[in-house]
């Protein structure tokens, strides 16, 4: 594109301030910015700037809310039980009908940790990294079901090349080549909240953030990825964020009650400890499966109990999911099947004289998308509720804050392997660190043969 047809364009949507800077770029700083705004749909921005896809009623679709419907782990009226639901999801497995996707975009910065978050040291005893906790997972899963188990990698622009590097540099955990695809999700430009206006990060470049992990579904798309699940014969897709060391993936179980319940979308959900637990909450709202986040449902109707007194509406989130891959399919070819969300944030700019701002308060509008949105789209949809010593124990926060820390991280996962080497017929001494390889053991069965016949008394790495 000229820079005729460039400044045209520009002028047609109200934003030729991106371009004040042009005539003091080199041919490579106009490239960059030229290539930006091209990527740009600039008629969506109009439409979030303006609102014409106003936000939902949330307190009139929250006093409808209800239960989802759900496997209850303590539930003797489930529709189908434990052994069937792993019998089948193992039979899925075994026909190699599972991939995975792993969102792993983020960067470590509420960590303190200037690096993508995958790579960030978390076993409690061996130090392994979040890439390779899951990915040994993973090939832990293929190797007892003799399957191949594809690894779709979803990073963003910021963690996509280092994230490239250090999976090469440490031969992917073990994962095969030709099972492991690395796709980088797309990006939003941010826009001043008074205005409208596009803002630059740099005189050549706009303010972009990743357009969350609801993009996820477009760069699966644009990036090969679907196509090559068609080509492998993928029927279902595991998905599952970076930040979670207890996530049980590609779980024969969470898979068997999708597949018996003819599912498009199968989330898991943990028990809310608290009405105001800062987790999405997932509800039926006149029949329909959705996720209210935590930060639009009013608190009188997060406080509401069920007759035993328990919560009403206990079902939260915790980003685990599995899809039918016909069904992703079909929702990438809807247009806004996944509808964009805003956050104000404190956004660095520079201004109209060239100098950087860096605001101290919410100057910016953030655009992004979420994959539960696509919950209301899917038929059958089903909630199956595990236990969160089980299975969540995120790393968000920096350690000292008292709650998804790399300290709670860390004991959650000393407590469940203690439980699984326990449950071996392991003697583990009080106080005693251990770390359990998926690789080593997967439960407590196919660690029995293997459990020292010694009492425990000191860090151990069971690999």
């Amino acid at each position: 594109m000229t820079y005729a047809e460039l400044a045209a364009r520009l002028e047609v949507a109200g934003q030729q301030q991106v371009l004040a800077f042009w005539d003091e770029l080199n041919d490579q700083q106009r490239t960059r910015l030229s290539a930006q705004l091209e990527a740009i749909d600039f008629e969506l921005i109009k439409q979030l700037v303006q609102g014409e896809d106003a936000a939902p009623d949330w307190a009139a679709l929250a006093a409808k809310a209800q239960p989802p419907r759900a496997i209850r782990r303590d539930s003797t009226d489930n529709e189908f039980s434990p052994e069937e639901a792993i019998a089948r999801g193992e039979q899925a497995l075994r026909a190699e009908q599972l991939g995975l996707i792993l969102v792993a975009g983020g960067q470590g910065t509420r960590l303190g940790f200037d690096h993508p978050k995958g790579m960030f040291p978390l076993g409690p005893v061996s130090g392994r990294t979040l890439f390779q906790i899951l990915i040994e997972r993973l090939r832990a899963v293929a190797k007892r079901y003799g399957a191949s188990i594809p690894l779709y990698l979803m990073t963003s622009p910021a963690t996509h090349e280092e994230t490239v590097a250090f999976l090469a540099e440490h031969d992917r955990f073990g994962l095969g080549k030709d099972d492991l695809r690395i796709f980088c999700q797309g990006v939003m430009p941010a826009v001043d909240a008074q205005t409208g206006k596009l803002l630059l990060a740099e005189r050549d470049s706009l303010a972009l953030s990743p357009d969350g992990h609801g993009g996820t579904l477009a760069a699966f798309v644009k990036e090969g990825c679907m196509a090559d699940a068609q080509r492998r014969n993928i029927e279902h897709l595991f998905y599952c964020h970076i930040d979670n060391p207890l996530i049980q993936i590609c779980d024969p179980q969470l898979i068997g009650y999708h597949l018996l319940a003819s599912s498009d979308m199968t989330s898991q959900a943990v028990k809310k400890r608290a009405a105001d637990e800062k987790v999405g909450n997932v509800v039926t709202v006149d029949g329909v499966t959705q996720v209210i986040e935590y930060s639009d449902l009013p608190p009188e109707y997060g406080r509401q109990t069920q007759a035993d007194g328990s919560l009403k509406l206990w079902a939260g989130s915790i980003g685990v999911h599995t899809f039918r891959r016909s069904f992703l399919e079909r929702a990438a070819g809807q247009k806004n099947s996944l509808p964009f969300h805003r956050a104000k944030k404190a956004v660095p700019y520079v201004d109209a004289d060239g100098s950087e701002v860096k605001p101290t308060s919410p100057n910016a509008i953030k655009f992004e998308r979420f994959i539960f949105d696509l919950l209301p789209l899917a038929e059958n949809a089903i909630v199956v509720e595990v236990d969160a010593s089980d299975a969540f124990a995120p790393v968000k926060n920096a350690d000292g804050e008292p709650t998804d820390s790399p300290t709670t991280a860390k004991a959650a996962m000393v407590a469940r392997d203690a439980k699984l080497l326990q449950d071996a017929g392991a003697n583990i001494a009080e106080g005693v660190d251990v770390e359990v390889s998926p690789l080593w053991a997967l439960d407590a069965a196919e660690a029995a043969a293997k459990c020292p016949t010694d009492e425990i008394t000191e860090a151990t790495y069971f690999v």
